[in-house]
């Protein structure tokens, strides 16, 4: 019973700690508390590649994809990604690793692990970051140059 009474009381005083916790990606609203979230802003809509952070970065998504179908039945990327379809809109075909299964082996089609794009490749918004940034890219710290200082 001595335990019980022990455990409850140690159980009480961790939640009214918490409940003073703040979390800087979540703004001033303390944990238990739902923050508003800020405002949607507009995407990138610029069509412009942008050069990649590190090797084996998946692209960007440099337009907007708002009311694109990408489920079981249809990938909207395909209408424009797709080997068949890039000499006449011109986009970027989809990287030969998007036939690959598993295993290593070349397929005819787009590999169902690659079907759903937005696991990997994400549309980007010019926006503050939530937390401070000290990535440096590779290319900088072979060139000696001081990382980039974030927004």
């Amino acid at each position: 019973m001595r335990k019980l009474v022990g455990t409850a009381l140690l159980l009480g005083l961790s939640l009214a700690v918490n409940a003073q916790l703040v979390d800087a990606t979540r703004g001033e609203a303390p944990i238990p508390q739902e923050p508003v979230p800020p405002p949607l802003t507009n995407p990138d809509n610029s069509d412009v590649r942008r050069q990649r952070s590190y090797a084996m970065q998946p692209p960007i998504v440099p337009h907007k994809i708002e009311g694109y179908q990408i489920d079981r039945n249809a990938n909207r990327c395909m209408f424009c990604h797709a080997r068949t379809r890039t000499e006449q809109s011109q986009a970027p075909m989809i990287s030969v690793t998007h036939f690959m299964d598993r295993d290593g082996n070349f397929l005819a089609e787009l590999s169902p692990r690659r079907y759903f794009c937005l696991q990997c490749h994400v549309p980007q918004a010019e926006v503050n970051p939530l937390v401070e940034n000290r990535f440096t890219d590779v290319e900088a710290i072979l060139r000696g140059s001081p990382a980039p200082r974030s927004r």
